[in-house]
């Protein structure tokens, strides 16, 4: 029941959330080969078709657009915070955002959970918005299939610590030990994914 409640809470809050994104997503359309171009920059660590080639780097291929655009916006304007994301994205206008996020959006991402019983269990709490395969059903949440346990123990912890801030996710990262942390990034992990790059 708790689980329905904060699914129905969190898309009324990611709504009021990304009416900053969603409006440069609207007043500005991206274009993917533009995009490539500026992919570039991103690919030592996300890698030119968005799957990360460092682990303390998420796999970005396949994303919604519209998750792109506000994590870019966020590194962007300081509301999230990270050494080298911040430094980039000072750089980048709206219109560079919109084409970065049109490139990576339009790569195909699948998954597959791990084989057998395994992989029938997909956290409860994290199936509502990041799917039971790890690739996200709402638009703003990302795809958690196949990222390294290491990124997702550390983007928990740190909307736990308060490092991050969400309206969903800080609330159930609260509620979470070291040890389900551990559970939920190896789960993850655990899964296959293959980015199909647009050609």
């Amino acid at each position: 029941m708790r689980g329905h409640w904060l699914f129905a809470l969190g898309g009324v809050l990611l709504a009021q959330g990304i009416l900053s994104s969603s409006a440069l997503a609207q007043a500005v359309v991206g274009d993917p080969a533009a995009g490539r171009g500026k992919a570039g920059m991103c690919r030592t660590c996300h890698g030119l078709e968005g799957k990360a080639r460092i682990p303390i780097a998420p796999h970005i291929g396949g994303e919604s657009a519209a998750y792109l655009i506000h994590q870019l916006a966020a590194f962007r304007d300081g509301t999230r915070t990270h050494e080298m994301m911040s430094v980039v994205a000072k750089g980048l206008d709206d219109q560079a955002i919109a084409d970065l996020a049109a490139w990576y959006a339009a790569q195909t991402v699948t998954a597959r959970p791990p084989p057998g019983p395994a992989g029938e269990a997909a956290p409860e709490a994290c199936v509502s918005c990041h799917g039971a395969d790890g690739l996200a059903v709402i638009e703003d949440a990302p795809n958690l299939a196949g990222e390294n346990a290491i990124y997702i123990a550390t983007q928990l912890k740190a909307f736990r610590g308060g490092k991050r801030q969400h309206p969903v996710m800080s609330e159930i990262a609260a509620g979470l030990t070291d040890a389900e942390i551990r559970t939920v990034a190896d789960w993850y992990a655990g899964t296959e994914i293959e980015i199909e790059p647009v050609r």
